[in-house]
């Protein structure tokens, strides 16, 4: 069941059950792909056509950000749950280690940053399948480039490929690779540094009370106070007139 908050269309659930979709999603070996939601997500698909097609045109688009929870749950879905990118991305990993799922990693900042990834993955998942990995340049890739890379990633028998590039780089590129690749990829943001051990995590409380973002933001001033400034008043607004009209009209 989806629920559309604002104009993104995010599906009603929880962890087991976004995991045994995405591990069906793997298994049946076409293309598919996995949007991880949070209220700057949700701002692009209201001030982009085009992205809120690339979204709303997902496989399935779960509720990364506990504020896109608490919607749901406002508009009549009490069983809905926050999902975060990387606990579904461990969850994953971890079905790798007692499985043969293959994982991929396509992004992060840099190969050290990526190298770093797979390193700590390993400590805790001695078995898990890693059958690819990349870090592509800060550039537009040439379209030789771009062939080689769908190819290396099909040849590598990849089931599940994490895609790290930002937002929303990284849910355009996956909805422009589905059909030429034969997994489903999940675009799971900073999952990567925070594995890599180069970001922290917000304090349980601070994520239980949905000020992971103010975690955030004192983290990286400089790199997002104008998203948090423009974006979050702006869902805040939108979102109340979408309850008033779910509650009165």
């Amino acid at each position: 069941m989806k629920q559309k908050i604002i104009t993104m269309e995010v599906d009603v659930t929880r962890l087991s059950w976004a995991l045994t979709q995405t591990v069906n999603l793997a298994q049946s070996k076409v293309g598919a792909y996995v949007c991880v939601s949070n209220v700057h997500m949700c701002m692009e698909t209201f001030d982009s056509t085009s992205f809120r097609n690339v979204v709303n045109n997902a496989d399935l688009v779960i509720a990364d950000g506990r504020p896109i929870s608490w919607a749901q749950k406002l508009l009549g879905h009490k069983q809905a749950e926050q999902v975060r990118g990387q606990d579904i991305m461990t969850a994953l990993c971890q079905q790798s280690n007692n499985s043969e799922l293959s994982i991929g990693f396509y992004g992060g900042s840099s190969d050290c940053v990526l190298a770093s990834v797979i390193v700590n993955l390993k400590k805790k998942f001695p078995q898990i399948k890693i059958n690819y990995s990349f870090s592509p340049p800060f550039r537009v890739l040439t379209k030789e480039e771009d062939q080689e890379i769908i190819a290396n990633i099909n040849n590598a028998d990849v089931d599940v490929l994490f895609v790290g590039i930002g937002c929303p780089k990284q849910e355009n590129w996956m909805a422009d690779h589905k059909a030429s690749l034969s997994c489903v990829m999940l675009g799971v943001g900073a999952a990567f540094d925070f594995i890599a051990g180069d970001k922290k995590h917000a304090p349980r409380w601070m994520q239980k009370i949905g000020c992971e973002w103010l975690f955030r933001l004192f983290s990286e001033p400089k790199r997002l106070w104008k998203r948090y400034l423009k974006q979050n008043p702006r869902f805040i607004f939108h979102f109340i007139k979408q309850f008033i009209k779910y509650k009165f009209m």
